[in-house]
């Protein structure tokens, strides 16, 4: 087992933290983009590379409670829907959590920036990709269901490899599965990302280098704002989110490639 991290952050560690927290949550249930905020800040408050990356998983939980919270209206009569996607996704994240803990990650992290743009652009083309579906499948029930299970497979295994930016693969996945408001489709990514991140959690819980300390602050900062967000996408016009979300995305895809190439 891995020796446990359980340093106490400093104040003005604690307060960064928490800042980022509420970015995060805010940031992970509006974009799924959480650790655009959380693992940088992680890094600044001193964490080496491993431990942020496990500290940041553990923390996001908060993420999924808050999003729970603040979407009960968007939720509501889709408990089958979530069981099933909810149960692909902690398959994938416990897939992803072993493949952390077990093999190098070099390799992985040269193919996340391009899996992330990829989702992006999926995004920014819902409209016509929907209506190309549309035209072999009249029927948005009819969409095959096995490329669905298979993508949410896929990405909950992302999202307990590495993690970053999993809500915008699941909800480019999502949103060409389903033709449905866009806050809907957001509160069921938010719920089946969660399931991969609280799968590979609980492994690292047990078995990484998880800094609590970090990880308490950085996770009542997501609480708050995981809570709010659901509410912002309520109010937002769904386009320009949908293209703020892509964009941002596609931002998080060009930074990560950089950082990659360079070391």
């Amino acid at each position: 087992m891995a020796e446990l991290i359980t340093a106490h952050p400093g104040l003005g560690s604690a307060l960064l933290l928490l800042a980022a927290g509420v970015a995060s949550g805010l940031a992970g249930s509006i974009a799924g983009l959480a650790s655009l905020f959380s693992y940088p800040a992680l890094l600044a408050a001193g964490l080496p590379p491993v431990a942020a990356n496990v500290t940041n998983t553990v923390a996001l939980f908060s993420n999924t409670v808050g999003t729970a919270a603040g979407s009960r209206a968007e939720l509501r009569g889709q408990r089958r829907r979530l069981v099933r996607l909810a149960s692909l996704a902690a398959l994938g994240g416990a897939i992803g959590a072993a493949l952390l803990l077990g093999t190098p990650s070099s390799a992985f992290e040269l193919a996340v920036p391009w899996l992330i743009a990829l989702g992006s652009v999926l995004i920014l083309a819902r409209e016509p990709l929907r209506r190309l579906i549309a035209r072999h499948s009249p029927d948005p029930a009819a969409v095959p269901r096995l490329p669905v299970a298979c993508a949410v497979l896929l990405v909950g295994l992302y999202g307990g490899y590495f993690g970053a930016a999993a809500g915008v693969l699941m909800l480019a996945v999502l949103s060409l599965s389903a033709a449905e408001p866009l806050p809907v489709t957001n509160a069921v990514k938010n719920i089946a990302t969660g399931a991969a991140n609280v799968t590979a959690a609980v492994a690292y819980a047990f078995l990484a280098p998880v800094d609590w300390g970090a990880a308490l602050a950085l996770g009542l900062g997501c609480l708050v704002g995981a809570w709010i967000g659901p509410a912002v996408v309520r109010r937002v016009p769904e386009t320009p989110l949908r293209v703020a979300v892509a964009l941002a995305g596609l931002a998080l895809a060009w930074s990560l490639w950089r950082d990659a190439t360079a070391s």
